[in-house]
């Protein structure tokens, strides 16, 4: 008895070892695919002013009745995530929306993209609440883009020392050159069966648009965080949704 164990258990770890010299070797002769993000010459910065890198996703210079500014990427970002991670990081203000936009393109190594809840909860802020939404779009044709929306909630103190309670709004979903997901799983799933099946690396995109506001004032920040969304997003996104009157290009299949 106990020496069929052991030859079980020899039997699995020899599949293991095949299954995972198989995906290695498929790693090695596969192409990298296209974005479904625009990518082109743009100088960006750490927090220091250091010249961080000289391609960067496209984000729009302007946005009707919205002043945009560069961010810096993160020297943590910089050193933790992969060589060939491509950024692209812009606020946003009219005076009423301030609105931070965030893009994380990934090159060869999938863990350039991460569980979007560990920046929040790094900064301070806490998840309230978590819902999925779906962002409507009315160019280049209507169409909807499946997102998850995170409420969140930190205090901060006012110059004079004072508690001051602030909420977010965070909203994200992930593209590759065809597809629309706001489900990590799902994307991850859809890299293994191309991978195999194709031989081919998915290179997808973390975009995230992030606002503040006073608490009470969630839901008219939201509205107008979907209507900045679906003035910007067209401008670098290249990948859009048939008409929601149809079907969605989701990751799955």
């Amino acid at each position: 008895m106990k020496q069929s164990k052991w030859l079980v258990l020899a039997a699995a770890l020899g599949m293991m070892a095949a299954t995972g010299g198989y995906l290695v070797e498929v790693h090695r002769h596969m192409r990298l695919g296209a974005p479904g993000v625009k990518v082109g010459p743009s100088l960006l910065y750490d927090e220091l002013g250091h010249l961080a890198a000289r391609q960067g996703v496209l984000l729009p210079e302007a946005v009707p009745g919205f002043k945009s500014q560069n961010l810096p990427v993160t020297q943590v970002e910089l050193s933790s995530l992969p060589k060939d991670t491509t950024f692209g990081r812009k606020f946003y203000s009219n005076g009423r929306l301030n609105v931070q936009t965030s893009v994380v393109l990934m090159g060869s190594d999938r863990t350039s993209i991460h569980q979007p809840q560990y920046c929040l909860d790094a900064q301070g802020w806490h998840i309230e609440k978590t819902d999925r939404v779906l962002l409507h779009m009315d160019h280049p044709t209507p169409y909807q883009v499946p997102a998850l929306k995170l409420t969140a909630s930190r205090e901060d103190k006012n110059k004079f020392n004072e508690s001051i309670q602030w909420k977010g709004i965070y909203v994200y979903w992930f593209v590759s050159a065809d597809r629309l997901t706001s489900d990590q799983g799902t994307r991850l799933w859809s890299i293994a069966k191309t991978m195999l099946e194709k031989g081919e690396l998915e290179r997808w995109a973390y975009i995230s648009y992030f606002a503040t506001c006073l608490p009470g004032q969630e839901e008219a920040t939201f509205e107008q965080l979907e209507r900045f969304i679906q003035a910007s997003a067209p401008e670098f996104q290249t990948v859009a949704g048939q008409s929601f009157a149809g079907r969605l290009p989701i990751a799955t299949r």
